[in-house]
């Protein structure tokens, strides 16, 4: 099966949903981002980089490419609640410089409102069965894990697929089945590698009622993190500032918090050029743990610049 074949046909089977509409949202609270006491800056950036990602085994920490960029598709949102997602998503992919689609370009990141998402998620699955683990290496997790995908009870769950591919090229750097052999040259180290790993497909399933409890920016915000990011669902991330702990504490952030733009930003811009997968998850915590310094940096000195009242 040719990667990126099956979104139309996923589309249509969740459109036969009703469509939903988005609850009233609740009052938006902003506060002061949590703080590990007496743990050190680099030692929390290294724990949260590690905890955090969920790549497929064996394989780097995947993102996005600028080649094929970002489609936005959302299913079972009233028109002007679809749309108000699309276009926040959208803006979180346009700040990681990410290009955005035209208007009817095919969805590559599937956005899915339901009241009953278990059951949605596992007649997706059924149906399209490819289209959820492609028949190659480093395309995504387990069986075990698509089987927890499909039975959780989270008020959102999500699923990438992501392809190894040429860094240089961008030709598919793994056998598929139809496609010719792969030719990819060998690097000049055995430290580094020019196979990278690019998603290719996000599905990102809301339980509609399990979300009333946090606001629309709050689920939008929550959406982008879990979509340009092979996030961990099972990943406990307690004590850190990050919207990926909203439906636990709806306070701690009004969206996207310093935290996980740190780490968005890092996931995007390091250089994942090692041919050890923990190297490359350890190359985007080191250039967090940068970007996390210079922001206390800058906040001592605004704040010794500060006259004394």
């Amino acid at each position: 099966m040719r990667p990126g074949s099956a979104a139309a046909a996923l589309f249509a089977l969740a459109l036969a949903a009703p469509g939903l509409a988005w609850a009233q949202e609740t009052p938006e609270t902003r506060v002061e981002d949590i703080v590990v006491l007496g743990t050190p800056l680099r030692e929390q950036v290294e724990t949260f980089a590690d905890t955090v990602v969920a790549p497929p085994h064996g394989r780097g920490p995947a993102r996005w490419s600028a080649r094929s960029g970002i489609c936005v598709g959302v299913v079972n949102l009233q028109r002007e609640a679809a749309q108000a997602m699309a276009d926040r998503v959208s803006e979180v992919a346009l700040d990681l410089g990410l290009p955005i689609g035209e208007p009817g370009c095919s969805p590559n990141v599937l956005i899915i409102a339901t009241d009953d998402a278990p059951t949605l998620t596992a007649a997706l699955v059924e149906r399209s069965p490819n289209a959820f683990r492609p028949p190659y290496s480093g395309s995504s997790r387990s069986r075990l894990q698509l089987r927890r995908f499909i039975e959780s009870d989270a008020p959102v769950r999500w699923w990438h697929v992501s392809l190894p591919v040429n860094s240089e090229t961008g030709g598919i750097a793994v056998r598929i089945p139809g496609y010719a052999p792969p030719q990819t040259r060998a690097a000049a180290s055995r430290l580094t590698t020019l196979i990278q790993n690019d998603l290719k497909r996000a599905y990102v399933i809301i339980d509609i009622d399990q979300v009333e409890g946090v606001s629309f920016r709050q689920l939008a915000d929550y959406v982008a993190m879990v979509a340009f990011a092979q996030i961990d669902p099972d990943a406990d991330l307690s004590g850190f500032p990050t919207i990926l702990n909203v439906f636990d504490n709806p306070t701690i952030a009004f969206g996207l918090t310093d935290w996980d733009q740190s780490y968005l930003g890092s996931l995007y811009g390091a250089e994942l050029n090692q041919s050890n997968p923990n190297a490359q998850s350890g190359a985007v915590a080191a250039l967090m743990f940068r970007e996390r310094r210079r922001i206390e940096d800058e906040a001592e000195a605004a704040l010794a610049d500060t006259p004394a009242e």
